[in-house]
């Protein structure tokens, strides 16, 4: 699952965008997403990566583990508390109509918006 970089919407909300959907004739609705999907667990792999850890997962379900194979020590753990009462299996965004009707594609890519969060919470 990824969330549009917050970047991206500010810019895209007060850019050309926001003006072309307020000209049109017909009030529409326009998905602004990148059109990729990512699990958690690739987000985490992705960002521990950053900082030099190599996560691997061992369990399943709660009972499910990350730890980095460079060291055996386990970082990762499920909490129960954290999970949604009706949980969807697929988050998926279309952005088709926003970038046909609009013009409009994404600018970051889920690898800049890990980098950025990274180095704010780890700096």
């Amino acid at each position: 699952m990824y969330y549009i970089y917050i970047y991206d919407y500010i810019y895209d909300l007060f850019s050309s965008y926001l003006i072309s959907m307020l000209q049109e004739e017909t009030p529409d609705d326009y998905v602004l997403a990148t059109g990729k999907m990512y699990s958690i667990r690739e987000l985490i792999e992705i960002a521990f990566s950053m900082k030099g850890f190599d996560i691997k997962w061992r369990g399943y379900g709660v009972d499910e583990v990350g730890y980095d194979s460079n060291t055996n020590r386990d970082l990762i753990f499920v909490d129960k508390k954290y999970f949604r009462p009706t949980e969807v299996e697929l988050l998926l965004g279309n952005p088709e109509k926003a970038n046909k009707l609009l013009g409009w594609t994404a600018k970051s890519s889920i690898h800049s918006l890990l980098k950025e969060m990274v180095e704010q919470d780890c700096n």
